[in-house]
């Protein structure tokens, strides 16, 4: 099948803008489909014209059952970056489509700043939350992020300001690379959509370190947590690489598996927790800090059952033989215990003579008052068990 599809990029400044080749797909298309704000840059020359819905997810299958036929889809800009060109290429076949992208939103905010566009930070927040940001923010960075309405500029510089950033600089920028483009500093408004907003990043507002075993106390917690220098030893030996998955078991505050998602965008994880209130405030760590993961409330090894196939595995609580012999067959699963218990250091060292794999073991002190001085009080002693399975 040769390409029935062209997704076509467009901008504020409408047909004049478009490249040659995406003015003849559109010129030839027999379906025109796209928001009202895209379809009313171009012109009634009677092919047929489709209001894409909202949600966006609607429209997909109203797409596809114009299979075959000559069709345009309107996009914003560059189709492939935060926009919907992802979305509809993973529904089709490589040969079904072309996309003529145009300038991203992106692209024309940093030609307008003056900034190097592979040192700044670029985020979607048109269909995003707005912690999406929050690992991003430190003093001195520069970011830029679309915005779903006008709305959220005021919600935008409360967010920012909350955490400590409020003398940071703002710019709105409004509907980029047309007539009515408009660039201010003056965030009260009002404004016209579509807006994106640049940031230089600047406050005494805490800053979420790049490296793992990041601060406790940006995690709620009740006390059930990898704590800083266990967490960073644990993923450690986890070791994400992108685009992996990984099974955080018995998840506590959520810290393991956070940290596995912010080493890289591609990174997955999914945890296991018996009891709710635990398993809502893992939830409420992964909205605060921007990240994407799923809460399975259960007790392993059921609560596996019919999970995709992890790359790494990381047990911080509740071992038991049940639940080593349900990951036995995971051959070339990177697996990572915390053992703190006779009953679970005993289990490790019995299958670490099956197994092999690299033990460790772990006592750390911190200061204490001790009469009028201070003495090192020491906590559990930890055995770590990393093994390829």
């Amino acid at each position: 099948m040769t390409h029935w599809l062209t997704i076509i990029g467009i901008g504020e400044g409408g047909v004049d803008d478009l490249t040659p080749a995406a003015r003849s797909a559109l010129n030839a298309a027999k379906v025109v489909m796209g928001p009202p704000r895209h379809l009313s840059m171009v012109p009634d020359t009677g092919p047929q014209r489709i209001e894409w819905p909202v949600p966006f997810a609607d429209g997909i299958d109203t797409l596809l059952n114009h299979r075959g036929t000559d069709t345009v889809v309107l996009a914003s800009g560059d189709p492939f970056w935060f926009g919907a060109g992802s979305v509809l290429s993973a529904r089709l076949e490589r040969n079904e489509w072309i996309a003529h992208p145009g300038p991203s939103v992106f692209s024309l905010a940093a030609a307008r700043m003056g900034w190097p566009l592979e040192r700044t930070t670029c985020l979607g927040l048109h269909a995003a939350p707005l912690s999406k940001m929050r690992t991003a923010l430190h003093p001195g960075a520069r970011l830029i992020v679309t915005l779903r309405d006008v709305a959220a500029v005021a919600d935008l510089a409360g967010y920012v300001a909350d955490l400590g950033f409020g003398d940071s600089e703002i710019t709105i920028l409004e509907r980029l690379g047309g007539p009515s483009e408009r660039i201010t500093t003056d965030i009260s408004g009002p404004f016209d959509a579509p807006v994106a907003a640049a940031i230089t990043v600047a406050g005494s507002g805490t800053a979420i370190p790049l490296a793992s075993g990041r601060p406790d106390p940006i995690y709620a917690h009740d006390g059930q947590i990898t704590k800083r220098p266990v967490r960073a030893l644990t993923l450690s030996a986890l070791a994400p690489q992108p685009g992996e998955h990984l099974w955080d078991i018995g998840g506590g505050s959520g810290s393991v598996a956070l940290e596995w998602c912010m080493a890289h965008p591609t990174c997955r994880a999914t945890v296991i927790e018996r009891r709710p209130d635990r398993a809502d405030r893992i939830r409420a760590n992964a909205d605060a800090l921007g990240q994407s993961l799923s809460v399975i409330e259960g007790t392993a090894p059921d609560a596996l059952s019919g999970l995709p196939q992890p790359q790494a595995i990381f047990v911080g609580g509740g071992l038991s033989q049940a639940l080593l012999d349900r990951l036995a067959p995971f051959a070339g699963t990177r697996l990572v215990v915390n053992a703190v218990t006779l009953e679970t250091e005993a289990l490790v060292l019995l299958h670490h003579a099956k197994y092999g794999g690299e033990l460790l073991r772990v006592q750390m002190a911190r200061p204490e008052p001790l009469g009028g001085f201070h003495g090192w009080q020491s906590s559990y002693p930890l055995l770590q068990w990393s093994v390829t399975l």
